[in-house]
């Protein structure tokens, strides 16, 4: 997908970093993924904390695109991992001149690699990188949100919306991920903004690994 120069997602410096980020979670995702596949639960979910799973590069343009095009307001990305999605946000933001990228990230490790990627890509002053449980670490978050990217745990998709919506107004957007991926694990999130009595207007995106945009009545 061609971006227009007017995009920092244009720029040599943040260019490459994301190109070498996607091609570090092609080589490292698909063998990792494949052998935590036959592990038990806990082994499984240790694994994982290696890996990136990351938006890949459509899906990255899809998001910057719409922060780019949203109302003023921040965004709130639940999932940081090493921080390929967030650079794509934090962009957006930079690129239209308001707002910050509130991000969260359960492990450490993960937190402090993405804290260096985002200070290669000279967006570490658009991020606002917490880590820890983010029904704690978002709890703050009470208004002015433009944008929520859900890309975390799936289990905690419709939780963290919920502790959020307080923070929405008409018109914000709510991105979820992987909605192929994990069908069973995301069923009660798509019921929950599918259903108009809670307030949104939702449809499935087909790209990536699925995403669903909901948009606050």
């Amino acid at each position: 997908m061609m971006m227009s120069m007017s995009s920092s997602l244009s720029s040599p410096k943040i260019a490459r970093l994301l190109e070498a980020l996607h091609a570090e979670a092609h080589r490292i995702d698909p063998p990792l993924l494949a052998a935590a596949n036959s592990r038990p639960p806990k082994e499984r979910a240790a694994m994982l904390d290696e890996a990136f799973i990351p938006v890949d590069t459509d899906a990255g343009h899809f998001l910057y695109a719409l922060v780019r095009g949203a109302s003023a307001g921040n965004v709130v990305e639940f999932g940081t991992s090493f921080g390929i999605s967030t650079i794509y946000l934090a962009a957006a933001v930079r690129d239209r001149g308001n707002g910050s990228v509130v991000t969260t990230e359960l492990l450490a490790s993960k937190a402090r690699t993405a804290a260096e990627y985002f200070a290669q890509a000279g967006l570490a002053d658009r991020i606002d990188l917490r880590v820890g449980d983010a029904l704690e670490t978002l709890r703050d978050v009470k208004e002015n949100v433009g944008v929520l990217f859900l890309d975390g745990w799936k289990n905690l998709y419709l939780p963290i919306l919920q502790l959020l919506e307080p923070a929405l107004r008409p018109g914000s957007l709510v991105v979820a991920d992987d909605l192929d991926l994990f069908p069973e694990p995301l069923k009660p999130y798509l019921a929950y903004v599918r259903d108009p009595a809670h307030g949104y207007v939702s449809v499935k995106v087909p790209i990536g690994d699925a995403m669903e945009l909901s948009v606050r009545t």
